[in-house]
């Protein structure tokens, strides 16, 4: 008898793994609960479909809020005027100016918006976690690394952009290390974006289908971890706003540097 037991055993923990890595990593298949899995088509995997899905509530979203020109937003609508000012005056005009933070407004909404809805996804069963996806996670980081040299050099000019990184009055043979200090500081902002949206959804989803698998494994026994389970995810509810909000300042904050090199 213990020998089918331990078998027994084996089985519920692999189970409670695969299902585990499949909701955190990406795949070819989408394992629906209750339902049949669907083999996506060539090409497409599961965090593709995350990222399709997201764009496409976005625009749905935005699209039907605002198809009237109500001078008073309601309901929803009211909702998300409130985040787009939050967005475009807290974030985008309080770090790159009047002029640059309007321009760069749409950008910033963009992540915030985009990435809040992935994070929030991936507390839905149904769904998949792109964000814990550190590809998901490098392009975006790789899009505010684009706007910072893109965007640098169309303001300041190419010689501008290269001077920023040559400090003034410091002399010459500091320079020689400080410079390329300089210059591989800006990569290092991208990369350290790309990892913290990256290990915080990946960790915090973890943990709560850890928890869940802890019933799973062990039975009654264990059915206190749902409790610990419910209160980690309701903290990832917060942490889903506020990664949002973190990575759209930072990427604010990186841009304004780059751009405005003399403050």
């Amino acid at each position: 008898m213990a020998a089918p037991a331990v078998a027994d055993q084996a089985a519920r923990n692999q189970a409670v793994m695969d299902y585990v890595m499949h909701h955190v990593m990406d795949s070819a298949h989408w394992k629906l609960p209750f339902l049949p899995e669907i083999h996506l088509p060539g090409g497409l995997t599961l965090h593709g479909v995350m990222l399709l899905l997201a764009g496409l509530f976005l625009i749905l979203a935005f699209g039907l809020s605002f198809r009237r020109r109500d001078p008073v937003p309601r309901g929803f609508a009211n909702v998300l005027e409130v985040l787009v000012k939050f967005v475009r005056d807290n974030i985008a005009i309080a770090n790159l100016g009047e002029s640059d933070g309007r321009k760069m407004a749409p950008l910033l909404c963009t992540f915030f918006f985009f990435i809040l809805t992935l994070n929030l996804m991936g507390l839905i069963p149904l769904f998949s976690t792109a964000t814990a996806n550190i590809n998901v996670t490098a392009a975006l980081a790789t899009t505010t690394l684009g706007v910072m040299i893109g965007g640098a050099i169309y303001k300041n000019g190419l010689s501008g952009f290269l001077h920023a990184f040559v400090p003034h009055g410091v002399p010459w043979p500091v320079l020689i290390l400080l410079t390329p200090i300089e210059f591989m500081g800006m990569f290092i902002k991208a990369f350290a974006l790309t990892i913290r949206l990256f290990a915080n959804m990946f960790a915090g989803h973890v943990v709560i289908f850890t928890l869940l698998g802890l019933v799973v494994m062990f039975g009654a026994p264990a059915f206190a971890a749902v409790g610990l389970a419910l209160g980690i995810y309701l903290l990832e509810i917060l942490v889903a706003f506020l990664q949002a909000y973190v990575f759209t300042l930072l990427s604010a904050m990186f841009i304004a540097q780059v751009h405005h090199p003399a403050h």
